[in-house]
């Protein structure tokens, strides 16, 4: 008897599946509409006070836990609870700004107090270069901060890029933020079986590819992330073998006051084999070795929430 009743619920929970995903779109789509008509600072706040309320009730928080007490096991649980609070903070302030991507870039290069962005000269130095010495580039980033404004910011200021990005799975709100990625963000490359393919002609077009290189790939390459083994997305270094051009990481980090720093770092050196040709492991090993260092540096802004070791 028992078994009829799970193969039931089974089949249940599958038809069900669909309206439940529409349910849940429809909600994200009318927050996301709602969430335009109010003043983004205020909202962002809100957003941010409310996850630091609701994130805990979350079985995410027990993986953010988990990982955050493996990779610093030299923190109290009071120190790792403070930086699981900030951590939920950001994602809601990130959740707010979305709904206003296409004004959320504020960048005055000659006074900068008028703005809400602060950029290194040194970054700025390096950004023109990229936009005006003809090549193309491969940037890569992480769920650090504002992991959205990078693209925003390249539209901004005319430099031509296409970002890869992976599609929601409710299809309305993929439609939805669709619709708001595709105001001053470049050209955008859904993830999938094409992505290589597409990247690699934006390449060779000369445009600038930007990706997020942080998370667990089932079918990566083995890298070293915090003293643990976890496998990392390799496209970006098979790319890199393929059309040779520049490579530098990007973050966003958020600041005091409803303010954020950008930067950009210096050109990575990949690493080759015997026969000159990218080092597909050891290249994403330099890169994901670049993303511990900005993590270690703030802690509560990345996403401890998904299950980056397996």
């Amino acid at each position: 008897m028992r078994r009829p009743l799970i193969r039931a619920a089974a089949i249940a929970r599958n038809a069900t599946k669909p309206l439940a995903g529409a349910v849940v779109g429809a909600l994200a789509v009318g927050l996301l509409r709602t969430t335009r008509h109010f003043d983004p600072i205020k909202t962002a706040d809100f957003f941010g006070a409310a996850m630091r309320k609701i994130g805990p009730r979350l079985s995410e928080h027990k993986v953010g836990r988990d990982n955050l007490t493996a990779a610093f096991p030299e923190k109290s649980p009071e120190e790792i609870d403070a930086i699981l609070a900030g951590v939920w903070d950001n994602l809601g302030r990130l959740a707010a700004e979305f709904a206003h991507l296409d004004h959320a870039w504020q960048l005055d290069r000659d006074h900068p107090e008028n703005g809400r962005v602060e950029i290194t000269p040194r970054s700025i130095e390096l950004f023109d270069q990229l936009r005006n010495d003809g090549k193309p580039a491969l940037i890569f980033a992480a769920h650090l901060g504002n992991w959205e404004l990078p693209a925003v910011a390249a539209a901004e200021h005319g430099l031509d890029a296409a970002a890869l990005f992976r599609r929601p799975n409710v299809p309305a709100a993929d439609r939805i933020v669709q619709q708001m990625r595709s105001v001053k963000m470049g050209t955008l490359i859904a993830g999938g079986p094409t992505a290589p393919f597409k990247l690699a002609e934006a390449l060779q077009k000369g445009q600038h590819v930007g990706m997020l290189v942080d998370q667990w790939y089932t079918k990566g390459v083995e890298v070293t992330f915090f003293g643990r083994k976890t496998r990392a997305n390799p496209m970006l270094a098979r790319l890199l073998r393929q059309i040779d051009c520049p490579l530098h990481g990007v973050r966003i980090i958020r600041l005091p006051n409803h303010r954020f720093r950008a930067e950009l770092t210096e050109q990575i050196t990949p690493i080759r084999d015997a026969k000159g040709n990218v080092d597909i492991q050891g290249t994403m090993q330099v890169i994901t070795s670049v993303i511990e260092s900005w993590v270690r540096e703030y802690p509560d802004q990345w996403l401890w929430l998904h299950r980056r070791w397996r």
